[in-house]
């Protein structure tokens, strides 16, 4: 005896039918029949009486009806509670990404997650990588996607370097190409008009750091905006940018160039709290992060590597 067979047996018993109960099942009537047969085989006793005009049960089937409801009920339950165990029917995900990441990576695990698991809650939070660490050990979020220099756990978080991306130099793609050649050096960047982005960036201080470094002034004509606002001035033409390679996913506008001497680079790191186990819900979501930012970096033209 299985669920199939009890559930083929319910149906019948519902609809008095079996050619409807064949088409309520998606099964063809041979086989719906066979089932029905197999059970009372197995039970040793008959439950339905078939007749021209339709089916009815027999004694022993009216014994067996509600038993056979409540077991496909108990099973409908255990199912609802494993995928819920699953984190596939029910639950909330916490997810907190930096700017950069939340109109790249992010946006293309999130399409996959939804996808196959589209009852979770969704709740996104966008901020710089030091604000996404408060709220991650404020109890906040489940999960923070942050840009790092490789760091490794501590005590209270447990990072896990996912990618390390390099950081590339965009323009429009209307335009006259930046150079013929594959990359171009920090000193010839700072003399290009730049769109910068707002200081409470963690890609802003990387670059500021790397012209300093460097002693080198770069050209501003804008300066404070935001990514996407970024994006938007350069495929308008206004300036150039220095962005991470993920953010060109599906920009049809820009172009870009790599950069050299010296090559600028970002770790993109998951952490979540160090003592506090993921739910299953998140755990999934950490699993969809590791495979999509596997399948970024296997892209051919992708200028970034597994950590």
């Amino acid at each position: 005896m299985n669920l199939e067979q009890l559930r083929a047996f319910a149906t019948v018993a519902e609809l008095g039918n079996f050619t409807r109960a064949a088409e309520q099942l998606h099964l063809a009537q041979p086989s719906l029949s066979r089932q029905i047969a197999a059970l009372e085989q197995d039970l040793g006793v008959e439950l339905v009486t078939r007749a021209r005009v339709g089916s009815t049960l027999t004694p022993a089937g009216e014994s067996l009806l509600p038993l056979a409801r409540r077991m496909l009920a108990d099973a409908a339950s255990v199912r609802r509670e494993l995928d819920a165990l699953a984190g596939l029917r029910r639950g909330r995900v916490r997810l907190g990404a930096t700017p950069t990441l939340c109109v790249s990576l992010v946006t293309e695990v999130l399409s996959e997650f939804h996808e196959a698991h589209p009852a979770i809650e969704l709740h996104i939070t966008e901020r710089g990588s030091r604000g996404l660490l408060e709220a991650l050990g404020g109890g906040e979020l489940d999960l923070a996607l942050i840009t790092t220099s490789g760091a490794a756990s501590t005590e209270k978080f447990t990072v896990t370097p996912l990618l390390v991306e390099e950081l590339v130099v965009v323009s429009s793609s209307d335009a006259a190409p930046l150079t013929d050649r594959e990359s171009l050096r920090l000193a010839e960047v700072a003399g290009l008009p730049q769109v910068v982005f707002s200081s409470t960036y963690d890609l802003r201080a990387t670059t500021d750091a790397a012209f300093r470094a460097a002693g080198l002034s770069p050209r501003t004509v804008i300066e404070g905006a935001e990514m996407d606002a970024v994006l938007r001035f350069v495929e308008r033409g206004i300036g150039v940018a220095i962005v991470p390679a993920m953010v060109l996913i599906d920009r049809t506008g820009l172009a870009s160039v790599r950069l050299s001497e010296p090559t600028l680079t970002r770790t993109i790191s998951i952490a979540r709290v160090a003592e506090i186990a993921p739910s299953p819900a998140v755990g999934v979501m950490q699993q969809t992060i590791i495979r999509t930012a596997a399948t970024l970096a296997a892209r051919p033209e992708a200028t970034m590597r597994l950590a």
